[in-house]
């Protein structure tokens, strides 16, 4: 579960080891400490997602309240590197009972993430600035999981998801930002407890681009629920920075998320992933016809 090299690097004195589920990418174990302490450790899927993960904690430790970095191992010929995590004490968003004010504080969770610019004099190693031609930076995303889909699509889907995708693009409005999007802001990577937001987690396909992106998942699984949730989450993201009208866009990245899952999962191994590609197949289906 966790290799001794890593171990050894970080001098984990380890009691219990127990991995972590709903990581879909990387490999993340809990590792519960002899002297009664409880770190995480993560190992990101490829070395551009490690470098990711490693400098967005730096660029929002005075912004936005996530796990301390306490250590990094740069890796070798086997692992991507690892990072040694402090524990953030709550349970994730997805495994809470819903309510409008804590929609209304993810709300300005995100608009803090989203406040976050590129540094000006910082040279990045990961995390690229996507925004000045945030168009292309779509489009490149979706025709390289296209290649993916197109094997495991049937040929009529797939061209009218072609066709849908080309034909929504042209109605989006003007990018916003450049601004930090994490890319994968869902419920379960937003932890919360008896006090409201605890912290947010997993960095490792952040970027700086248009905050266009960034509502796809969170109103997916969370505020597509209740009218109240979206409303008080909007509510909490006015505090913090405009919001931008989510009706234009939502569609569109809803449905680019959708096809582009089906990539992911036949990139990743469908028999692994196949209940993830199974729900994003229907997802694609629904939109198109």
């Amino acid at each position: 579960m966790l290799p001794n090299r890593i171990m050894e690097a970080f001098e984990l004195d380890i009691q219990r080891l127990e991995e972590v589920e709903d990581s879909k990418s990387s490999t993340v174990v809990r590792c519960e400490l002899t002297n009664s302490e409880t770190v995480f450790v993560k190992i990101p899927y490829s070395k551009i997602k490690f470098e990711r993960e490693r400098e967005a904690y730096d660029i929002l430790k005075t912004n936005v309240r996530t796990p301390s970095l306490l250590a990094t191992w740069e890796g070798d010929d086997t692992y991507s590197g690892a990072l040694l995590l402090s524990k953030l004490d709550g349970i994730s968003l997805a495994q809470q009972k819903a309510s409008p004010n804590i929609a209304y504080e993810v709300g300005i969770l995100q608009g803090n993430m989203h406040n976050v610019a590129p540094p000006d004099k910082t040279v990045l190693k990961g995390i690229d600035n996507e925004f000045p031609n945030w168009t292309g930076f779509v489009e490149r995303q979706f025709y390289s999981f296209a290649e993916d889909v197109k094997e495991v699509m049937e040929a009529a889907l797939y061209k009218k998801a072609i066709v849908h995708f080309e034909k929504l693009k042209e109605l989006l409005p003007a990018p916003d930002g450049p601004s930090f999007v994490h890319m994968d802001f869902r419920a379960a990577n937003i932890l919360v407890d008896d006090k409201g937001i605890a912290g947010v987690l997993d960095f490792e396909s952040v970027r700086f681009g248009s905050t266009e992106i960034d509502f796809t998942k969170l109103y997916r699984d969370y505020l597509s629920k209740d009218t109240a949730l979206f409303d008080a989450f909007k509510e909490g993201y006015k505090t913090v920075r405009p919001m931008i009208n989510l009706e234009l866009v939502l569609s569109f990245y809803q449905f680019v998320d959708a096809f582009n899952s089906i990539g992911w999962s036949k990139r990743r191994g469908l028999e692994e992933h196949f209940d993830f590609y199974k729900e994003n197949a229907e997802r694609v289906k629904d939109f198109v016809l």
